[in-house]
């Protein structure tokens, strides 16, 4: 024997599987979601808009402070460390120059003329 089981039936208008109270054509949520996605999209332009002015108002203040480029520092820097490098290498050769000679360099003379009449702090004698 067959079971019967009962199945309530689709209400009028409706296809199965939607929801019967469920209003699909309502007026006000309708203008209300345009207006809110209106308002987000305008958001999103003003925030566009301001990131543009923002940057552009940074690149001129960077500009007005005359700032050298990244590359051209390095090359300075390097420059200036290989100058460094060499005049060490000549005050070297310098001083063994004037060893071989028996000239007294001038930061030995300063110091030797010092001590004869003055302190390094004081007056020296009255």
């Amino acid at each position: 024997m067959m079971a019967w089981q009962l199945v309530p039936a689709p209400a009028k208008g409706h296809t199965p599987g939607e929801d019967p109270d469920m209003q699909t054509d309502n007026r006000i949520l309708d203008g209300m979601a345009r207006f809110f996605t209106n308002a987000a999209g305008a958001a999103q332009a003003f925030k566009a808009e301001m990131e543009t002015m923002i940057k552009a108002r940074f690149e001129r203040l960077i500009a007005e402070l005359d700032f050298v480029p990244r590359e051209e520092f390095d090359n300075l820097k390097a420059m200036a460390a290989k100058a460094r490098g060499e005049n060490e290498k000549l005050a070297a050769r310098v001083t063994e120059l004037e060893k071989v000679l028996g000239i007294a360099s001038p930061k030995t003379a300063g110091a030797s003329r010092r001590s004869k009449g003055r302190s390094k702090g004081g007056r020296g004698k009255l």
